[in-house]
């Protein structure tokens, strides 16, 4: 099987705040909008998509609908402090505040309207045990 495109769907109750929240604060842009399913691309990077779904919508089997759960979304970017304080000054929880992590993280967790965690992340070098665990291709700097 070849995949061509991979994007994550946030099932909700209403749609439309929660696509305005990531057009407002992480730059996505819409490429399709109904009242049901939005689907957004980030502005400056079009392989990095996400999706608002509707959770009760007919199309999702009855065993499948509801809200998303357990959701933990990552966004890589290339400045995390200037990203926090952005975010703090807009008024974002802060569930984990900045630090770096051993295993090659510097990083924050905030949070959308409908609960969905957001990890916002810029890779750093791990210290030596993590190091270790990478494959020498993935390996932050």
């Amino acid at each position: 099987m070849k995949i061509t495109h991979y994007y994550p769907v946030l099932m909700v109750d209403d749609v439309a705040p929660l696509a305005a929240f990531y057009r407002r604060h992480f730059g996505f842009r819409p490429l399709f909008e109904s009242d049901w399913y939005i689907h957004l691309q980030a502005a400056e990077e079009s392989s990095v998509n996400l999706a608002i779904l509707q959770g009760d919508h007919p199309t999702i089997p009855p065993e499948g609908r509801g809200r998303a759960s357990g959701v933990l979304l990552n966004f890589e970017v290339e400045d995390v402090d200037a990203q926090y304080d952005r975010l703090v000054s807009a008024g974002l929880p802060v569930l984990l505040p900045l630090r770096d992590e051993a295993f090659g993280q510097r990083h924050f967790i905030t949070q959308d309207p409908a609960g969905n965690l957001i990890d916002l992340i810029t890779p750093i070098a791990p210290d030596a045990d993590y190091g270790k665990q990478y494959d020498a291709a993935a390996l932050p700097a």
